[in-house]
């Protein structure tokens, strides 16, 4: 009998990984149902990563912030919105309002210390594309009448 355990065709770490974040949703699902107020002396750190797609955040904290910020929920926050893949909430930073807008793929880190609950994640969110140049060999198609009745456009400059 062999030692090694054989890989698996399932993506357990996956789909656990896939729950864990539904945890966060669910918990700030409840507190927007409630009207965003926080039960007891509960309230959240979340971690995430600034660049990962979809995270929506002002420039001036990109640019601190350039790979991983944490944000807290508890006292002065607003508009909280949760959806099935993010989470939007305005915070104030420096006393200037700002909105977040975080998918929770993004999220690395959830914490509740008021009943020191937290989870870790590896964030999963598709990494933003590339900025590459743009192709020069397309060119527009010579326009053809064919007696179609599709319209075709020649986008070439005459001389």
């Amino acid at each position: 009998m062999s030692d090694s355990t054989p890989e698996s065709l399932i993506p357990y770490d996956e789909i656990v990984q896939e729950a864990l974040r539904d945890v966060v949703g669910r918990v700030l699902s409840e507190v927007e149902s409630s009207g965003g107020q926080l039960p007891g002396g509960h309230h959240f750190y979340i971690t995430f990563e600034t660049r990962a797609a979809g995270v929506s955040i002002p420039k001036h904290l990109s640019e601190r912030f350039p790979d991983e910020m944490t944000i807290v929920i508890q006292h002065r926050f607003w508009d909280l919105k949760v959806g099935d893949d993010q989470f939007s909430v305005g915070l104030s930073f420096g006393g200037v309002p700002s909105t977040l807008v975080v998918p929770f793929g993004a999220v690395t880190e959830f914490v509740d210390p008021a009943v020191d609950f937290s989870l870790k994640f590896q964030a999963n969110a598709p990494e933003p594309p590339e900025d590459h140049d743009e192709p020069d060999n397309d060119s527009p198609e010579v326009a053809v009448d064919d007696g179609s009745n599709v319209v075709s456009v020649d986008f070439t400059k005459k001389k």
